[in-house]
């Protein structure tokens, strides 16, 4: 068997400056070197990267600063229409916003987008929603009593219109404080509409509901809450409820059956809101509005009609300050009946 091969001699010495430690100065004088050129070029790299990505994003603000400003009208799952002078858009959202966004875009968010230049084939122009503005107001709902998920419902809406009904459906109090609380919280003027006021000439049962109601509406002005006493069916109360929606951004809110849209369309009789009948057996409405949606006002103005509600859980709002939401309460002046309000949404609150 042959021996491995002898190494020649410019090996053995290559190997004895290892060992002994002759080569340490070269390698960390050569380490030294390419360190150097290399602290030099990775810091023009991040400088010249850092300089192109400010140029960039001084680009992207003005160019978004450039692009037009619409209002969501309304939102479907893929697609948002969004109103611009006149003409209404359908567009998707930029996938980075999706993204990057907290909350989903909802009705009522002033959004900048790119028109598309193009058509849908029902010959509607499109484009690209870029960017959300800041919000004025903000209505929320979140997802149970608990408040753990927050649910955006309007954005930008001045006041809210709370509709409930004397009776089919009989009128929850407790569901228009907890709308109240929404309303303030999220910095909308809440004004509590009675509809349906003509069922209390029907028999005694009537005529007791809308005493109750009374004694309610009259404890909520002491709150320096606009009440009003409606009927569509009847004509009642309709000049009063344009009085208060001339000129405003309303939300439209309340259980369903309770006559929002027919209030609306008492108003202003061309708008394409669908009505729903009352359940006899149950007792609640049907939910005809599946989604919120804008509508203009020929009287000025815009409502923004939403789905009936059953549930209202409150989002940001904690035990702390719900004081603030009930002032009465705080105060010792709240009747019984608000004292119970309280009660209930502050066991639904987290601490």
């Amino acid at each position: 068997m042959k021996g491995k091969p002898k190494k020649g001699p410019r090996e053995k010495d290559i190997t004895s400056r290892y060992l002994s430690g002759g080569m340490d100065e070269d390698r960390i004088e050569q380490q030294q070197r390419f360190t150097d050129r290399s602290k030099h070029a990775q810091r023009d790299k991040m400088m010249k990267t850092t300089a192109m990505r400010e140029a960039a994003d001084g680009a992207a603000a003005a160019d978004l600063d450039a692009l037009p400003v619409g209002e969501v009208v309304q939102v479907f799952s893929l697609f948002n229409e969004v109103g611009h002078a006149g003409t209404t858009y359908l567009c998707v959202v930029r996938k980075t916003l999706s993204r990057t966004s907290k909350t989903a875009i909802v009705v009522g968010d002033r959004v900048r987008f790119r028109p598309g230049g193009t058509t849908n084939e029902a010959g509607q122009p499109e484009g690209v929603i870029e960017r959300v503005e800041p919000r004025d107001t903000i209505l929320t709902r979140a997802d149970s009593f608990k408040g753990t998920t927050q649910h955006p419902i309007v954005a930008n809406a001045q006041q809210m219109l709370i509709v409930t009904s004397l009776l089919q459906p009989r009128v929850k109090w407790g569901l228009v404080d907890r709308m109240i609380v929404a309303a303030l919280s999220g910095k909308l003027k809440p004004i509590v509409c009675l509809n349906k006021i003509d069922l209390a000439e029907q028999d005694e049962h009537g005529r007791e509901a809308l005493a109750e109601a009374e004694e309610v509406l009259s404890h909520y002005a002491t709150l320096e809450i606009d009440t009003l006493r409606t009927s569509a069916d009847a004509g009642v109360g309709l000049d009063g409820l344009g009085d208060a929606l001339r000129g405003q951004t309303t939300v439209l809110a309340g259980h369903s059956g309770v006559g929002k849209s027919s209030l609306i369309r008492a108003i202003q009789p061309q708008l394409n809101l669908r009505v729903g009948e009352v359940s006899a057996y149950t007792d609640k409405g049907r939910h005809t509005t599946t989604s919120a949606r804008r509508y203009p006002l020929d009287l000025g103005g815009s409502v923004i009609d939403t789905p009936g509600v059953k549930l209202f859980g409150l989002w940001g709002v904690t035990r702390e300050n719900l004081d603030d939401f009930f002032p009465d309460v705080a105060a010792d002046t709240a009747p019984d009946w608000r004292r119970d309000s309280y009660d209930r949404i502050a066991a639904s609150l987290r601490a």
